[in-house]
């Protein structure tokens, strides 16, 4: 029977085919909200589209999936699922909500109870789009955004869901340079960009090159003319340079389990309480009502007892103290101001603060980052679809100017200390791609030594935060700084010694880049014979 109303929903509206429609298409996939935006090649203004049925609105997407209990392979995707009043059904695991924060985490906490896996829910949700929009226009290039704090792996995942999409180029930004591009800065500007989401917290010092007769900044290409450019990208490049950044696996979706936690701690959050926490939280971010008023939100709990979320603004702004949101972000802060010192960077140098993402709308947030810039004057663009517009503005051809988000290590042989140790070759805020080699000689560890390994780790930043789920309940950790490093992959890379190598003996000189994939490449010499030795890549790093 439901899968008839679809149908019918379906077929009601008619499809607006356009075959001589040429453009580009952004697509920021969010937590709560995915947004679509379509630029025709004539230079017009971004179109939000419709998609019925899956929207909301024009150019909304809630992200939502349902899986059929008749037909595992048939699901339901955004709208569909609200008007079809399935996110207060009792059959939860069928409803993929929240999926973003966990795509390219290494593991799941159990509050994401779906069966439907958090990779498998962003590509039904992608692909559906695409099978919307392709309907309507003829899409040329397709631009796509990611977190900060995933980065590495979700573009992986994101690269791979995008195989199989016939589209000549496809780009990507990380969402906060997106942002900066959305928020309509002058090229030359340089700004801080908060981006607070459902379920990540990324921050940014975006130098926007351009101006004075220069080019202004594109995006990174990650095919072009129907080809993958993995690795294979010579283009001369035109930049938006990001001199820090940092992020944090926290965002709304947390907020709204914490104000039902606190106001309803006998009962387990169901999908109707958190959404109408959401709503509560929305109606108190409200920069015009008094800190005193309540606000009351009427439920049903797992057991049909009707209850009351009952909140002022001034609860949840000490709910939030509480549970150390404002000190995560003044963490986050710090760090992505340190890193874009390392850059040459100076606060004094900001021109704007760009606030976008549903969390960045609490007023309380606004205060607190204001007090940490010194009032440097806020840019509040459309907080939903500013990403997807700047990442449209970021026009695909190259790439944007990083910087790492964390730092990169090698274990090696000391000398001196005759131990292994894990010795830095890049510290966070390092720009890439690089533009001179990083050398480094290696030793043997024993004698008659076969081969020497290269393991690449990522050292965990000072101070900085973690947040753990205990009882389903988010909260934030900070990470005691014991120096500890954590191995980026389990492949390692094994040179062979030819001659086999004697203790303490210097063996290898190597060569360390970063290209302009993120990826560190090796090249070097056998110091003994002068063999070359070439690794093509030890794998993404950002």
């Amino acid at each position: 029977m439901l899968n008839n109303n679809i149908d019918q929903l379906e077929n009601n509206k008619p499809t607006e085919t356009n075959p001589n429609v040429f453009g580009t298409l952004a697509i920021d996939l969010g937590s709560s909200t995915t947004v679509v935006v379509f630029q025709k090649e004539n230079g017009q203004s971004p179109e939000l589209l419709e998609l019925t049925p899956i929207s909301r609105s024009p150019g909304e997407i809630p992200s939502l999936i349902w899986q059929s209990t008749e037909k595992e392979e048939d699901y339901l995707v955004g709208q569909q699922v609200i008007e079809f009043n399935l996110i207060s059904e009792n059959k939860e695991h069928n409803l993929s909500q929240d999926f973003k924060r966990w795509i390219g985490c290494p593991s799941i906490d159990p509050i994401y109870n779906s069966t439907i896996p958090p990779e498998k829910a962003g590509e039904i949700l992608i692909h559906s789009i695409w099978r919307k929009i392709t309907k309507k226009v003829n899409i040329k290039r397709l631009v796509l955004t990611a977190p900060v704090d995933t980065y590495r792996e979700y573009r992986s995942w994101l690269i791979k869901v995008c195989n199989s999409l016939e589209v000549k180029e496809i780009a990507l930004v990380d969402e906060p340079t997106a942002a900066a591009m959305g928020a309509g800065l002058e090229p030359g500007s340089k700004l801080l960009v908060l981006d607070f989401g459902g379920s990540t917290i990324d921050m940014s010092v975006v130098a926007l090159e351009g101006g004075e007769g220069q080019a202004s900044p594109i995006a990174q290409l990650v095919r072009f003319d129907g080809n993958n450019l993995e690795g294979k990208s010579t283009q001369v490049l035109r930049t938006a340079k990001v001199l820090g950044k940092s992020g944090l696996r926290l965002g709304g979706k947390d907020i709204d389990r914490w104000i039902s936690n606190h106001l309803l701690p006998e009962d387990s959050p169901t999908n109707l309480i958190l959404s109408k926490a959401e709503e509560l939280k929305c109606e108190l971010s409200n920069a015009e009502i008094k800190e005193t008023f309540v606000i009351t939100k009427k439920v049903r709990n797992s057991q049909n007892k009707e209850k009351f979320l009952k909140l002022s603004k001034k609860g949840l702004e000490e709910l939030l103290i509480e549970k150390g949101l404002l000190k995560s972000i003044e963490i986050l802060f710090n760090t992505t101001i340190n890193n874009a010192k390392r850059n040459s960077f100076k606060l004094d140098e900001l021109d704007s603060i760009v606030l976008v993402g549903g969390g960045s709308q609490i007023p309380l947030i606004k205060k607190f980052i204001g007090s940490l810039c010194n009032s440097v004057p806020f840019i509040m663009p459309p907080p939903v679809e500013a990403i997807a517009l700047g990442a449209l503005k970021l026009t695909p051809g190259v790439q944007v100017k990083d910087v790492l988000n964390k730092g990169v290590s090698l274990k090696c042989w000391n000398k001196k200390n005759e131990k292994h140790i894990w010795h830095p070759l890049f510290f966070p805020g390092q720009p890439w791609p690089t533009s001179k080699p990083l050398e480094i000689i290696l030793a043997s560890s024993i004698n008659n030594q076969l081969s020497i390994d290269l393991i690449i780790g990522e050292p965990e930043e000072k101070g900085s935060s973690e947040i753990i789920y205990i009882d389903g309940l988010p909260t934030i950790k900070e990470i005691e700084f014991d120096g500890r490093i954590k191995k980026l992959n389990n492949k390692i890379i094994s040179i062979p010694l030819s001659p086999p190598g004697e203790l303490g003996q210097d063996c290898i000189k190597l060569r360390f880049t970063i290209n302009d994939f993120c990826e560190i490449e090796v090249e070097g010499t056998d110091l003994r014979n002068n063999n070359i030795i070439t690794i093509k890549n030890l794998g993404p790093i950002r």
